[in-house]
């Protein structure tokens, strides 16, 4: 396969989509300009931080719970593509929603190392459902 020059370095520094990377607690290592432009934190601010920064409270325990179980056991339940949505905690505390596929890092030894996730802004399309739901919700009780 004959890779073209500098598509890693384009991918990762994407101001599109957010790119986080982890080691296996759970700290930090990544952080592109997409995940700037998302959540609102800077490279600086993200670097080091647990990904507590970014999940909403009421959801840290069962994260956490499965972060930790897939870092020992090497297995995740989400399957290879499987596209994962949940809400994310930005900057400013607000609510988003986020879609996003995750990838297992490992080391020399196979052992896992830690995970990389691509996420995507979900958020208006969210709503949007939402309020398509709510209205055909309300015309099905009108009839």
């Amino acid at each position: 396969m004959n890779i073209p020059a500098g598509l890693g370095e384009a991918l990762l520094h994407s101001a599109s989509d957010a790119i986080i990377a982890t080691d296996r607690d759970g700290r930090i290592t990544f952080w592109n300009p997409g995940a700037e432009r998302i959540f609102g934190f800077t490279a600086a601010e993200a670097t080091g931080q647990s990904l507590d920064l970014i999940i909403p409270e009421n959801l840290r325990a069962r994260h956490w719970a499965g972060f930790r179980h897939t870092m020992e056991t090497g297995t995740s339940r989400y399957g290879h593509g499987d596209l994962l949505s949940v809400p994310g905690l930005t900057k400013d505390g607000r609510r988003i929603s986020v879609e996003f596929t995750i990838v297992l890092l490992r080391g020399e030894a196979r052992e896992v190392a830690g995970t990389v996730a691509v996420m995507r802004d979900v958020t208006k399309r969210f709503e949007e459902v939402r309020e398509l739901k709510r209205r055909l919700a309300g015309a099905g009780e009108q009839s």
